[in-house]
């Protein structure tokens, strides 16, 4: 009685397990992925464009970091965990000074949604002063 009895607590608490890891937390972008300035005036100053993303996962979502491929590019993020179906945002802020003709930037997301990154890309062409 008492082996039956370990072994049919040994299957709860291990099915109990594999249940908990199946619910994640997920990101997607509402927007797209990709942003496009066009041409931006360098005197302008720094352009930013702003990143809708949704948990659409069963958990709280965390942005635990957000990277940028260069120095000339500065990401904010939603800090605080985002509830399961609602939505959060990142900024992107591109500085032109010095930097003229075509660039493609990316924003490196990383999150307990997805293993690895999740990438955003933003572009455009500045016309020189």
């Amino acid at each position: 009685m008492k082996r039956v009895l370990c072994v049919l607590t040994v299957i709860l608490l291990t099915s109990g397990t594999v249940y908990a890891q199946q619910k994640e937390a997920s990101i997607t972008s509402v927007d797209s992925t990709t942003y496009d300035f066009g041409d931006i005036n360098e005197v302008d100053g720094p352009v930013s464009h702003t990143f809708t993303v949704l948990n659409n996962g069963e958990l709280p979502l965390v942005i635990s970091k957000v990277v940028a491929s260069c120095g000339c590019t500065t990401p904010e993020w939603t800090k605080e965990p985002i509830a399961p179906g609602k939505t959060g945002e990142i900024k992107a802020t591109y500085d032109p000074s010095g930097r003229p003709n075509r660039f493609t930037k990316t924003v490196s997301v990383y999150s307990n949604g997805k293993t690895g990154s999740y990438a955003l890309t933003i572009k455009g062409n500045v016309i020189p002063k």
